[in-house]
């Protein structure tokens, strides 16, 4: 935790060492001292302490400085750090003026140069509103700090990011919070290019992109070794899953994730139906604590990385990353898992990000107090995010397509859903167009059953229907499904025959493409039954093909 900040005021380089001296003396092993020779450089100094959301204890400041006083100078200051105490350091001759500021300048004592001795002139005064500065004292928040709009997707990719790599940041509204506009102005960044990035040491990163705060806040991106036993592309449950057995059981293991370990599942507020904690967990409870145990292992994980294209050199299998860097391995391990498809329907590409969400986005959550809220689908996902948002939203409803929950949703949320009074359940209901200039304002919902159109204010749409396999990458690589989920296992044969291309004398094992060597769990598997359990169960079985498969190599 940062120490309070006393800041001494002083344009004689004699007295400004003096006090600064005795001020560490006493108070440096519970506050950091800070000195400045003038007004103007004091100021500048605070803006960097705001920047670094530092506390200011107390001001001890000279009267009779050139250019700015040192009224002039705590009548700036306040407007920083009001709950700050003032002390004016004065001589003789400036007495009156000094009780004239205790008025003005809202001075809390001010003192006689020279002070000596101290501990009978200097200390008991700074003690007493010290104690008094530290009965209402409040530590400020200690990390990342991000200030931008609402409205704004470039804000909500920040955002998002930081939630989904469980980095606690404070979010700041540039156009509720009246602190943020300073602090833009304190960093030189101006309104126009923002989200504005505040890190604790004072740095600061505008515009960022997500690989820009991966490398500022540790998170690796480029591998550390040039080949690997074992290459997992993908960091949801499957991908965690597999890193984990893997690595201890002495595979040389790198996992490759382009957004944040956890996947999809990461985003969920509360999974209940996972076996073992009978109170459910949130995605990113389970994800952090898989990558815990994956790193205690020796897991290697780049992220945000994403692969871009893989070629096969037997015995070898070779990533090529998106930075032009490759990785090259014995096993490569699909789990890339699944994205929400995008709504089609008109206004909706560029209100993306500005009211328009694709996943539960738990990070809009509390910005959506008070407020209603639409969620389309009406699988498990939607149903655990119109949980999650019936505790700040006044009211959610839920877009279904379907004519029941009970097709594509576990019981036990169709049940919660039923006892919450603030969520609503439209069937048979489809949003057909977005309406908003430069952040949404509007949905247009059409009901199947009657044929009717509404159009409703809405502030937050959140979507969660269907998921395409990220597979592009494998294109000409393995074999994929019409809709490009990779075919793995008995999929593979045809009549008997085995895939074209094939060239070792056995079956493709369970989990295994059509190129021995490469494997898929999870979602991206053809066939999969999409439920967290599954994908973790299939990403640990895979690590038994992965040894059976590497005994032959």
């Amino acid at each position: 935790m940062a120490k309070p900040v006393i800041l001494a005021v002083d344009d004689d380089p004699e007295v400004l060492q003096a006090v600064s001296r005795d001020l560490r003396r006493e108070y440096g092993d519970r506050f950091r001292v800070l000195r400045a020779d003038s007004g103007a450089t004091a100021l500048e100094a605070l803006q960097q302490v705001k920047l670094r959301n530092e506390p200011v204890a107390q001001f001890v400041v000279d009267q009779r400085m050139p250019q700015m006083s040192g009224v002039e100078f705590l009548e700036q200051a306040i407007k920083l750090f009001p709950e700050a105490k003032r002390v004016l350091l004065t001589a003789y001759a400036d007495t009156e003026a000094a009780i004239r500021a205790i008025n003005t300048a809202q001075i809390d004592y001010y003192l006689l140069k020279p002070w000596d001795p101290p501990e009978e002139r200097l200390y008991p005064v700074l003690n007493d509103l010290l104690d008094d500065w530290l009965s209402s004292y409040r530590p400020p928040f200690e990390g990342i700090r991000v200030i931008g709009s609402r409205w704004a997707p470039e804000t909500h990719q920040v955002k998002d990011f930081l939630a989904r790599n469980s980095i606690p940041y404070q979010w700041l509204d540039i156009e509720t919070e009246p602190e943020a506009p300073n602090l833009v102005t304190y960093a030189e960044c101006g309104a126009a290019h923002l989200p504005l990035v505040l890190f604790p040491d004072g740095s600061k990163l505008i515009q960022p992109t997500n690989s820009q705060i991966a490398e500022k806040i540790g998170l690796s991106t480029r591998a550390q070794k040039p080949f690997y036993d074992l290459v997992i592309v993908g960091g949801g449950p499957a991908g965690l899953a597999a890193a984990v057995y893997g690595a201890s059981e002495g595979l040389r293991t790198v996992m490759i994730e382009r957004e944040a370990p956890g996947g999809q599942a990461g985003t969920s507020s509360r999974i209940e139906n996972y076996l073992g904690f009978p109170v459910g967990l949130s995605g990113a409870d389970l994800a952090r604590r898989a990558v815990t145990q994956a790193r205690r292992f020796g897991v290697e994980i780049l992220s945000p990385q994403e692969v871009k294209g893989v070629r096969v050199e037997d015995p070898y299998r070779i990533v090529v990353l998106s930075d032009g860097s490759e990785i090259s391995c014995h096993v490569l391990m699909i789990a890339t898992g699944v994205s929400w498809r995008k709504l089609n329907v008109p206004g909706i590409e560029k209100l993306s990000g500005a009211g328009v969400y694709y996943g539960a986005a738990m990070t809009e959550a509390l910005s959506c107090q008070n407020e209603d809220v639409y969620i389309v689908g009406g699988a498990n996902s939607a149903g655990q995010a119109a949980m999650y948002m019936s505790k700040y939203a006044s009211n959610v409803t839920m877009l279904v397509r379907g004519d029941s929950l009970a097709k594509s949703m576990s019981q036990y949320l169709i049940d919660q859903i039923a006892a919450t009074k603030n969520i609503q359940v439209c069937l048979h209901c489809s949003v057909v167009e977005v309406k908003g200039e430069t952040s949404l304002e509007a949905i247009t919902i059409a009901h199947a059953d009657t044929g009717e159109k509404e159009t409703l204010s809405a502030t937050s749409l959140f979507i969660m229907i269907g998921a395409e396999p990220c597979t592009d990458w494998l294109d000409g690589v393995v074999e994929r499904d019409e809709r490009g989920f990779v075919i793995t296992g008995r999929d593979l044969m045809h009549d008997g025959r085995r895939p074209r291309g094939w060239t070792l004398d056995r079956d493709p094992f369970l989990l295994e493409s059509s190129v021995p060597g490469i494997f898929a769990a999870g979602d991206v598997r053809h066939g999969s039954v999409k439920r967290v359990a599954s994908g973790v169960g299939e990403g640990s079985i895979a690590v038994q093909f992965v040894h059976q498969y590497l005994s032959k190599v």
